[in-house]
């Protein structure tokens, strides 16, 4: 703020000499300005500034000026041009700018396109391939478990002896070694017990079609042996799946049987005519080859459905017997 009002002070302490330039501020030998001139100049200096120490400040801080620009011995000729050193500013400024903006040393060419897309699939593909493969370990930990708790809980378990529906005694024994989809019903079940069983022939269907799985073997167990005897039962049976084996028996043996596998049956009231109706599970039970239980599926289960688990559970069996 101060450097405007000095130089315009300066011009009015030399009047008349419009055509001096920035060097005679400077103290510096001017063909314009005698030795008096100069004196008067600098009294006059020291009185606008105020105090010796101030203006040696500011003398010193001219001369500095002036040694900066002593390769210039020309004057210029614009009075807004005045400034010790603006010249060299100037310059430095503009060479700087043409030079461009300076690249920070810290910044790298970036990679190009198709290298940085290969880096990207590599790591998603071996991400992908480490959560595969911990799902699969975690679902073989969890069947391997699961088959150890079967062998615990049902290892000689769920043993029966009935009647098949050609009258020959039958045990559990005898369906070791087969895959096994097991339902209890009783034969005057008037629409629930069917639409099972016609389920489960098509299950044994779809899977009969697959040629390199075992085959299965269903079996239809009665809830009603007060009525359904080896005639009724033989006669139910042929309304399903050829290879369907009824099975009926004493009261005390079904009821043996159903807490084998936790059914629960409970007969109706009668009607007039002696008829009733049985409350029990609805469940289609799948055996393994050991004898054991596997799985169950209830009447939301499809067909397909159904199939598809039992193929899963032959694809990865393995018998707890060796």
């Amino acid at each position: 703020m101060l450097r405007p009002f000095v130089r315009l002070s300066l011009w009015h302490v030399v009047p008349g000499q419009a055509s001096c330039r920035s060097s005679c501020l400077l103290g510096r030998r001017c063909p314009f300005l005698c030795k008096q001139d100069r004196c008067r100049f600098h009294s006059r200096l020291a009185s606008l500034v105020g105090g010796t120490g101030r203006k040696a400040s500011l003398l010193n801080a001219l001369e500095k000026g002036a040694s900066d620009s002593a390769a210039q011995d020309t004057c210029l000729g614009a009075r807004g041009s005045s400034h010790p050193g603006r010249t060299q500013w100037h310059a430095a400024g503009w060479r700087s700018f043409s030079q461009g903006t300076p690249q920070s040393p810290s910044s790298s060419p970036r990679l190009p396109f198709k290298t940085r897309l290969l880096i990207t699939v590599l790591l998603g593909g071996g991400i992908l391939a480490g959560w595969l493969y911990l799902r699969e370990e975690k679902r073989r930990q969890e069947k391997l478990r699961r088959i150890e708790e079967l062998r615990k809980l049902a290892l000689g378990q769920g043993d029966f002896r009935l009647l098949d529906h050609t009258g020959r005694p039958r045990s559990k024994a005898d369906l070791r070694g087969s895959w096994v989809l097991l339902y209890f019903g009783f034969t005057h079940c008037p629409d629930i017990c069917p639409e099972e069983l016609e389920k489960m022939s098509r299950v044994v269907e779809l899977l009969d079609g697959e040629s390199h799985l075992p085959r299965v073997q269903p079996v239809f167990i009665t809830v009603d042996p007060e009525r359904d005897d080896v005639p009724a039962v033989a006669k139910y049976v042929r309304d399903f799946h050829p290879r369907l084996l009824g099975l009926t028996g004493t009261p005390e043996q079904v009821r043996e049987v159903g807490r084998a596998f936790r059914v629960y049956a409970s007969a109706g009231p009668r009607d007039e005519d002696g008829d009733y109706i049985v409350d029990h599970t609805v469940i289609i039970y799948l055996l393994s080859p050991d004898g054991l239980f596997l799985d169950y599926y209830n009447r939301n289960k499809t067909e397909a459905q159904i199939a598809k688990s039992v193929q899963g559970h032959m694809d990865t069996y393995k018998s707890l017997f060796g």
